[in-house]
């Protein structure tokens, strides 16, 4: 295939990649996402899932909140992919320097990435609204409730929910990090979230690379575009 030709040449002559990704990630190693024909936002609740992941449900609803996030955010047996661990050793062949993720599970760290930027946050970290006494994701898992603090505030995981702002530290390093990049390679991402998709505006190189399934409103901009699985893709890349 002449695309993953030309993909393996740039990786070959490249120290500085920088890997963007979404969902599409992610559900390879089985987690759903939110907009595809099986994904959340298709399924029937009392309110739509993106009601339930806004902060003001959070605050209002908390009881219903925790359990459709303990019940549908939680797939904590999912394990890292091709993707995950190609990028991993991607990383440590000193060619990636920094993965950019929309994703909140945590599975890029657990192929063994290091420089990780969690847009999103993660379901791994959670912390007391009230001390900041920091839990582990099980703590949330095992609560019949509302998940409270020894000193009785409420846990929240540290993930970002809709009304809420992204974090500006990792803001600013992704956007430093995409500045850099020789390559950039989007992933498993429709570009339809905002603000993070608009991150790739400040992109100033000339091999732009998008692997997605369906068509995006980036693939006219970009330099080289293929359209199947993350996963396949990037087994194909030669390290």
């Amino acid at each position: 295939m002449e695309e993953i030709r030309i993909l393996n040449q740039w990786v070959k002559e490249s120290d500085n990649i920088v890997f963007f990704g979404g969902a599409g990630v992610s559900t390879e190693s089985g987690i759903p996402d939110f907009r595809s024909v099986d994904g959340l936002y298709n399924q029937k609740y009392d309110y739509p899932p993106e009601t339930i992941l806004s902060h003001s449900f959070y605050r209002q609803k908390p009881k219903e909140f925790y359990d459709f996030y303990r019940d549908k955010m939680l797939c904590l047996n999912a394990r890292p992919n091709k993707a995950h661990l190609k990028l991993a050793e991607l990383e440590k062949a000193g060619k990636l320097k920094a993965v950019i993720t929309q994703n909140i599970d945590g599975l890029h760290q657990e192929a063994g990435s290091r420089t990780v930027y969690e847009l999103h946050g993660s379901v791994l970290r959670n912390y007391c609204t009230k001390c900041g006494q920091f839990y582990e994701v099980q703590k949330i898992l095992e609560s019949k409730e509302v998940p409270l603090c020894s000193c009785g505030g409420v846990i929240k995981p540290d993930v970002v929910l809709y009304e809420e702002g992204l974090d500006n530290e990792t803001i600013q390093n992704a956007v430093q990090a995409i500045a850099k990049a020789d390559i950039l390679i989007i992933g498993g991402t429709s570009l339809a979230v905002y603000p993070a998709a608009s991150l790739i505006d400040y992109y100033m190189g000339n091999k732009l690379v998008l692997i997605n399934k369906t068509v995006t409103p980036k693939d006219s901009a970009a330099d080289l575009v293929i359209h199947d699985s993350i996963g396949k893709v990037f087994e194909q890349i030669e390290v």
